[in-house]
């Protein structure tokens, strides 16, 4: 018996066209395949009508599945007169039916009903084969009238779900997976079906199909590709497109859709709501005393089920004060009522003080931006039932919206049922973090006087050495009683500016021996300010021999040692602040702005950001089983947001969002997933781990759009690269105005001193290591701090560092930028061989016009990029760019190439280890010392031409020049053209198999080579 069946669900359309003159449409959507007809409900005036219904045919001959076709139409319905006029249609041949295991959700764009006709939109689809003999058919296409008032929300095919497994008898495999491969297209952007691998893995009768939506373009008769979930198969290392509820409403294919339920206003829109229990503890007021002593040392206790938080304790305070609040998920919720205990600390046991109780059914629901809720006092009841003692509490139901969220003792906290919490909570908390302004320090160090060495006979070799905190450059040394240096170096500091400049002038006595000559301390807030190219007016600064005499006040040691006799030292001192201070890789910055404020812009959009969640592999073990205590840090510009650590879970749910000013869109915002090391002790000197980071470009971005998908973490490890889970966001991007957004394109990437007194290439990375440490050191100052590995992760700090990898990578982007070349040069390596004569003559003819008439050249170019320009757009990325392994030759790496990169610098390997790859990298720059000398070689054959090194060439040359230079004044430049290029695409019976005469006469010129030792 054949129970092979076609089945279709019919998910969603949107962007229709409107029909009934009040700029809406009610619609169905009618399958015809086989001679069958099915029907779904009708949608009363929605232009992006969603159905969710399934509809299962029956294949009565399975060989002809392949040349069957699929046809869905989209009709409004016009209740007065009963009519309907067609929106658009789909058509899907028998090549692209695959398996239900295969199948995904593929948004079609609808075709016109002919030339004349109006269409638009989308239609979103899942087809696929299945041969469960548990599917029934569904019913036949009823009547109009029998469904237009059938309730919206109603499905025709309740009872039918899609199969769990899918076996195909052997003819349907060899006809329809041969078709499906032959006609098979690779499709730019593919949605992730939502939890598709547990679908199929529950019961028939269990089993519901997962809508997702996406923007697709394809034919009809393209097959639709194989989906590959995450953690396995090609596509694991690819971003996915997902549709979550947020505040603002379901995401659609990068619109919001809005619920019939109002929903309050609120700044939160790009993350899911969280529902949580506050209790802000206040303080308490005439407490029994519990000791003997008459004493009591109070401390509250709130607890929720098993979810529990306490408050600091007071020695022998009966009035305390604590103002703590305390945030419980309501997810975790596991009673109906809430516990505020008052106990007193002992040594052994604590003694109950009294308790207040409240029913959580009873709790007002808090939205902000309404005002906080006010505390009231609430009498405490002890074990006898009496009333001793008052406690003031704030109650109340409220989101991570509320303004208590980031200070808030979190439930996330509990490490185990029985509600113990981590021993320092203060490492979980979420906080947003100003990294500090940071100035270029230029000093000229020019000249010295009256230098006295300590052996009174000889001239002193003396040099400068100039340190600001960890930063220390030397001059140049020089023999000679008045040295004269002329040198500049460049430091960076940070505001407030607390290490001073110090300038130590040294002398060379010997050997490694160097004695101090005199030392200057200056201290950095009093240098001056520049924001532009101006002259800088230079300073003499007296030599103090000791340091400590150097560090004394300039205005007291200037009384004191006003007729004293010093060696003295002319410098100038500057704080540059028209350059933008680089912290960052160049790649990667987030950041254009110059020091200076006055020299800001306005900024030009706002940039959100929701995290949402995250689903990770197991990065520690905990009580015998995995588990990973997560936070996530972004980084844009000069400020950097932390989410709090969700303990023990490797599905977190963070939805906590955040916002910065967009001053330029050539800028990247970072995202890294960490886990907590220091939860049970901050100072064990344990580095958290990191997980994976995520770079979205905000050029990449449309406008108005809210981009939420599922970002795979990758990392580099020694054994390879790494999948650690997804993280899921929400990005958004808005601009202030769309002509100072097109105008920033036009103006430099730089601010103005980047160009007018340019940094050398050697500064800019000595510079930008030290502006990360800076950064990394003040950062890890505040509290929580942000460690010093997360700073230097996210600011990608070992990119310069050599990558057998990455050289790889580098030269593959190269090849594929030159590839076009290469293309050209194999087409007109085609045309020149006449392998297809019609092409030949019509170059010829084009080649021909063009010679003629020069004046079609630019325009025709111009209108050719144009043309590609539109014709790509069709395939224009939907996603944004993400870390590409193949890209990165993260693929083809061997286990022994990440070890080397991965190794720290200087090298802990044995010297073995280093000698080998000191070998292997000797053979790679003995190829690459080859290459460059042979493009040397052909440039030095070129200057042979005129350098009479071949005396007997250059006069061949020279005659040659003097002959064209004749012939070139009385022939038309476009006979010249016309003759040199038919001449090279001269027929190939016209050639010779050996090289023509200008080629041997170029490789029989001299190079240098003979020179080389």
């Amino acid at each position: 018996m054949n129970n092979l069946k076609l089945g279709v669900e019919v998910v969603s359309a949107h962007d229709l066209v409107s029909k009934d003159g009040q700029g809406s449409s009610t619609t169905y959507v009618e399958l015809h395949f086989d001679d069958q007809r099915f029907r779904t409900t009708t949608k009363d005036k929605d232009l992006s009508p969603v159905w969710n219904e399934s509809f299962y045919f029956n294949i009565t001959d399975p060989t002809k599945l392949s040349s069957l076709t699929l046809e869905a139409y989209i009709y409004h319905y016009n209740k007065t007169n009963g009519s309907k006029v067609l929106l658009g249609k789909v058509r899907l041949t028998g090549a692209s039916f695959v398996p239900y295991s295969d199948a995904a959700l593929l948004h079609y764009p609808l075709e016109k009903k002919n030339v004349f006709s109006r269409s638009k939109g989308e239609i979103g689809l899942k087809v696929f084969v299945t041969d469960n003999p548990s599917i029934r058919a569904s019913n036949p296409l009823p009547a109009v009238e029998s469904f237009v008032n059938i309730d919206q929300n109603e499905n025709l095919t309740q009872d039918q779900t899609p199969p769990t497994s899918v076996s195909f008898t052997d003819s349907i495999l060899n006809s329809v997976t041969r078709k499906k491969t032959e006609a098979r297209h690779m499709f730019h952007s593919i949605a992730k079906p939502n939890n598709e691998q547990k679908q199929q893995s529950k019961p028939a009768a269990d089993a519901k199909p997962g809508v997702t939506f996406g923007m697709f373009e394809m034919k009809s008769s393209q097959a639709p590709p194989k989906v590959v979930q995450a953690f396995g198969g090609a596509q694991e290392f690819v971003v996915k497109e997902i549709s979550p509820t947020l505040g603002g409403g379901k995401v659609v294919g990068g619109r919001v859709i809005r619920g019939n339920k109002a929903a309050p206003s609120s700044s939160y829109d790009l993350v899911e709501p969280m529902k949580y229990l506050f209790v802000r503890v206040v303080k308490a007021r005439d407490l029994p005393s519990m000791d003997v002593t008459g004493s009591l040392d109070p401390y509250v206790e709130v607890k929720v089920g098993n979810f529990k938080g306490t408050t600091n304790h007071f020695e022998k305070n009966q009035n305390p004060e604590w103002n703590k609040v305390f945030a419980f998920a309501k997810e975790n919720e596991q009673s109906f009522t809430l516990e505020v205990v008052v106990k007193d600390k002992d040594t052994i046991l604590d003694d109950f003080v009294g308790t207040v109780v409240f029913d959580l059914h009873e709790v007002p629901e808090r939205i902000p931006p309404d005002s906080p809720l006010a505390p009231q006092w609430y009498r405490i009841v002890n074990k006898n039932g009496e009333k001793k003692g008052e406690l003031m509490l704030a109650v109340w139901y409220g989101t991570q919206a509320d303004e208590a969220f980031q200070d808030a003792w979190h439930s996330d906290a509990v490490l185990s049922p029985d509600g113990s919490t981590i021993s320092n909570y203060s490492q979980i908390r979420s906080k947003v973090y100003m990294s500090p302004r940071l100035w270029y320090v230029r000093v000229k160090v020019i000249e010295a006087q009256d230098l006295v060495s300590s052996d009174k006979s000889k001239v002193p070799d003396a040099y400068v050495k100039v340190q600001i905190g960890n930063q220390i450059m030397k001059t140049k040394p020089l023999r000679v009683a008045q040295p004269r240096w002329d040198q500049e170096l460049l430091f960076v500091a940070a505001e407030p500016f607390e290490e001073p400049l110090v300038l130590t002038v040294e002398e060379r006595v010997g050997g490694n021996k160097d004695e101090t000559i005199g030392n200057v301390v200056i201290p950095i807030s009093t240098i001056g300010r520049r924001v532009e190219d101006r002259p800088i007016r230079g300073r003499w600064y007296p030599l103090e021999k000791s340091m400590s005499s150097a560090m004394e006040d300039q205005g007291k040691k200037k009384e004191k040692d006003k007729d004293k006799f010093f060696s003295r030292i002319h410098v100038t001192l500057i704080l540059d602040g028209g350059y933008h201070v680089l912290d960052e890789s160049t790649y990667y910055s987030s950041d254009l702005r110059p020091t200076a404020k006055q020299l800001w812009k306005k900024p030009i959009g706002v940039l959100e950001l929701g995290i949402l969640n995250a689903d990770l592999l197991p990065t520690k073990s905990r009580d015998g089983r995995g588990t990973a205590d997560a936070y996530c840090v972004a980084k844009y510009g000069l400020k950097w947001v932390r989410t709090r650590t969700i303990v023990g879970n490797l599905n977190p749910k963070f939805h906590e969002q955040y916002t910065w000013e967009v001053y330029d869109t050539a800028t990247v915002l970072t995202l890294g997933v960490f886990d907590n090391a220091q939860i049970h002790n901050s100072s064990n000197g344990t580095k958290d781990s990191k997980i994976g980071k995520v770079r979205i470009r905000i050029s990449t971005l449309e406008t108005g759009r809210v981009y939420t998908h599922s970002y795979p973490l990758l990392s580099l490890q020694n054994s390879g690269l790494k999948k650690s889970g997804e993280v899921h966001l929400a990005v958004r991007f808005s601009c202030t105005s769309m002509a100072n957004m097109m105008a920033m394109y036009f103006k430099p990437h730089l601010p103005k001193m980047h160009y007018t007194k340019p940094l050398s290439i050697i500064d800019q990375e000595r510079l930008r290591v030290q502006a990360v440490i800076i950064v990394a050191s003040r950062l890890g100052r505040t509290e929580p701090p942000l460690r010093k590995e997360v700073v230097e992760y996210m600011s990608d700090t070992d990119s310069h560092l050599w990558s057998m990898r990455r050289s790889k990578a580098n030269f593959n982007r190269l090849k594929e930028v030159f590839s076009f070349l290469a293309c050209f040069g194999s087409w007109f390596g085609e045309i020149a061989k006449w392998k297809n004569s019609f092409v030949t003559v019509l170059v010829h003819i084009v080649y021909l016009m063009f010679v003629c008439f020069p004046e079609l050249i630019l325009p025709t170019m111009f209108l050719y990029m144009f043309v590609i320009g539109m014709w790509k757009w069709r395939f224009r990325p939907r996603n944004p760019p993400h870390m590409d392994a193949k890209l990165s030759c993260a693929d083809i790496t061997n286990p022994e190439e990440f070890d080397e990169e991965m190794d720290s610098f200087p090298t802990t390997k044995s010297s073995d280890i280093v000698r080998w790859r000191y070998d292997r990298l000797r053979s790679l720059a003995g190829k690459v010392q080859s290459v460059v000398g042979q493009i040397a070689t052909q440039g030095e054959r070129v200057h042979a031409l005129l350098n009479w090194r071949d005396p007997r060439a250059t006069s061949i040359f020279m005659v040659f020049c003097l002959v064209s230079a004749i012939m070139l004044y009385v022939t038309p430049p476009q006979m010249l053209f016309i003759l040199g290029g038919f001449y090279l695409m001269r027929h190939p019976k016209l050639r010779g198999k050996t090289p023509g005469a200008p080629i041997n006469f170029f490789r029989r010129l001299p190079a240098l080579t003979d020179n080389m030792l």
